[in-house]
């Protein structure tokens, strides 16, 4: 891929006491993120340099103050010094109110940077949403960030493990909110949103599965209507529209179909129903506080820009140990660069 055409990714790195910093410092040192791709990391040039150490990874630092002043070069981090991090007052592991000023902060710029033009997609690291509340800004997670800064009203949340993709009708609201919430013209709404991304991968014709909300997806009213009242009709104006979509199909055997490669995504009900489908699939924990694996990737679609995340939070328990495992991260900014427009 020829230099000029690697699309440029922003990569806010999150909260400062949490794992964002050090999984993006070992993200950087592998050289294949630098042939598919220009990461700016949006961050404290101080912040990135404890980073790398942590890590324990052999990277230099260029302290940039915009996109144009990047080297992109694998061997060095570019960082846009946003300079709101007093390192003499830094503590890892804690919910902190000036951390979570200061991830909103890198999160608002990447974001203005994508609406500008001047990069070409977003990567964010993982947030603590107490910390970020505590700041003042009071908002249900990086999704809503993004639909309040980009005036955007439908939108939805995908993850994705490789071909497992699983995309939201809801997400970050009460579960007896998120079952009023099912309603056909959501329903529809989201199945336009995933077959649009799934275009976008460059997936023929794909094969949409849509859960029920109820057990055995309603067993023909037996278990509750809103499969009978609003998910079917969602679904057959969908067919009706040439989408190839199936469904409602039961929630205790749909993710396993789809994890086989019989569906190209899922359709979830609320949070839950998909995440932990998800997070079982791809995360693996040895019972000694250690995760050998963490693969997926949080993408929220429907916006201007390009958004994907790491699919974990800030875990606490290991930040600023350099243990954490940076494999989402590299998966973000591998998604992010396939949803890119450029190269």
């Amino acid at each position: 891929m020829a230099a000029k055409k690697r699309p440029l990714i922003g990569i806010s790195v999150g909260d400062p006491g949490g794992i964002g910093p050090e999984i993006t410092a070992k993200a950087l040192a592998l050289e294949e993120i630098y042939t598919i791709c220009r990461p700016l990391v949006v961050s404290d040039f101080d912040l990135m340099k404890d980073a790398v150490r942590i890590a324990n990874v052999q990277l230099e630092l260029n302290r940039v103050s915009r996109p144009a002043e990047g080297r992109y070069e694998f061997g060095c981090i570019d960082v846009l010094d946003m300079d709101n991090v007093d390192m003499s007052k830094l503590v890892h592991k804690k919910v902190i109110a000036e951390n979570g000023k200061a991830c909103f902060e890198y999160i608002k710029k990447v974001i203005d940077l994508a609406m500008a033009g001047e990069i070409d997609a977003t990567v964010t690291g993982p947030i603590h949403k107490e910390a970020l509340n505590a700041a003042g800004f009071h908002y249900a997670g990086h999704t809503e960030i993004y639909s309040d800064l980009t005036n955007t009203e439908d939108y939805a949340m995908m993850l994705a493990d490789g071909d497992f993709r699983i995309i939201h009708v809801s997400t970050h609201i009460a579960l007896r909110e998120a079952c009023d919430r099912v309603k056909k013209d959501r329903i529809l709404k989201v199945i336009h949103l995933i077959r649009d991304a799934l275009d976008r991968l460059g997936i023929e014709n794909p094969v949409i599965a849509v859960a029920g909300l109820n057990p055995h997806a309603g067993e023909g009213g037996l278990f509750g209507d809103e499969e009978i009242k609003e998910i079917i009709p969602a679904i057959e104006a969908a067919k009706s529209e040439g989408i190839n979509v199936l469904g409602p199909l039961p929630s205790d055997t749909i993710f396993s179909k789809a994890r086989s490669g019989e569906y190209d995504a899922v359709v979830a009900m609320y949070h839950d129903q998909g995440h932990v489908a998800m997070k079982t699939a791809g995360f693996v924990y040895d019972g000694e506080g250690n995760w050998s694996a963490i693969s997926g990737v949080n993408v929220t679609l429907g916006l201007p820009i390009i958004r994907a995340s790491v699919d974990h939070g800030v875990a606490f328990g290991k930040a600023g140990e350099g243990r954490a495992n940076p494999q989402s991260m590299i998966q973000a900014i591998r998604m992010a660069v396939q949803l890119s427009d450029v190269g």
